[in-house]
């Protein structure tokens, strides 16, 4: 049965412009498809609130809903969160007992250890401030002690003042006589978290929860050099670029004030991540 369009409309109570315009998209729809992909090619491990966050910083003006709704309709992956872990008991040094409430208040540091390619191993001594959740060093070398720790704190302090307190575990390099009397010497208090309890110092294991999933598990280092200059590059990116989940706030909406050129600006903020190849083979 053939019904004209005008009757069609009035019967189903719809303007006949309805039956006549194209739906379409914004204009800058492709483009901005097109700069979530390429970001999550280059951060996998990042879900759509960081890569939103890094938009806004190449100067887009979005919300986090039109992002995740772009991320779910192109099939991109949202990295699996840890499970949570409960505390069975709580030590003085414990990041409960103990939370930072400003800058130098309270730093923590702690060793993640790593190999090269060819099987030998190396250690990274990570030290972060736990109020501004800076990383404020990664000494990276095939072997760290006591004394390497002091050098690390002697620089920093004299950078950047000394903090009211030193968090660590128990291990062996910060327990020492030498670290402990020099960390008092200074007029910092140390801080140590109960045996076999590292989620008392939570602050620097999600950091290197971090450093091991966006950058360790995805690399590969030919020499120890290579590995100090990339691992040192990536802390000046966690520090500077990388979206951090409490610091979305309108200080990044201040720095992202609708530059001419979005597409510019993320060029500028993918220059800093190097290519994923050597000798010449991708």
């Amino acid at each position: 049965m053939r019904v004209s369009e005008r009757r069609a409309c009035a019967a189903l109570g719809q303007h006949r412009s309805t039956q006549r315009k194209v739906p379409r998209g914004r204009d800058d729809e492709r483009r901005l498809t097109a700069d979530i992909i390429e970001l999550a090619q280059q951060y996998g491990r990042y879900g759509y609130r960081k890569v939103a966050g890094l938009l806004r910083q190449a100067g887009w003006i979005i919300n986090d809903k039109r992002v995740e709704r772009i991320w779910r309709r192109e099939g991109l992956k949202v990295p699996n969160k840890q499970p949570k872990r409960g505390r069975l008991w709580l030590a003085d040094g414990s990041c409960i007992r103990l939370r930072p409430e400003q800058r130098n208040h309270v730093w923590s540091y702690d060793f993640v250890e790593d190999r090269t390619h060819d099987g030998r191993r190396y250690r990274m001594l990570n030290v972060i401030d736990e109020f501004t959740h800076e990383c404020l060093a990664i000494r990276v070398a095939r072997k760290l002690k006591a004394i390497d720790v002091i050098d690390v704190l002697s620089d920093l302090f004299i950078l950047r003042g000394v903090p009211g307190h030193v968090r660590s575990d128990n291990g062996p390099e910060f327990v020492a006589e030498a670290v402990q009397a020099w960390i008092t010497a200074v007029g910092a208090k140390t801080a140590y978290i109960e045996r076999g309890s590292p989620w008392e110092n939570g602050y620097v294991e999600s950091f290197n929860a971090r450093l091991r999933d966006e950058l360790l598990n995805g690399e590969i280092f030919y020499t120890l050099r290579e590995a100090q200059i990339v691992i040192e590059s990536w802390r000046r990116h966690y520090n500077t670029i990388r979206p951090h989940a409490h610091s979305a706030t309108s200080h990044q909406r201040q720095r992202c004030s609708c530059p001419p050129s979005p597409r510019g600006r993320l060029r500028s903020v993918n220059r800093l991540r190097r290519p994923r190849w050597r000798n010449g083979q991708p």
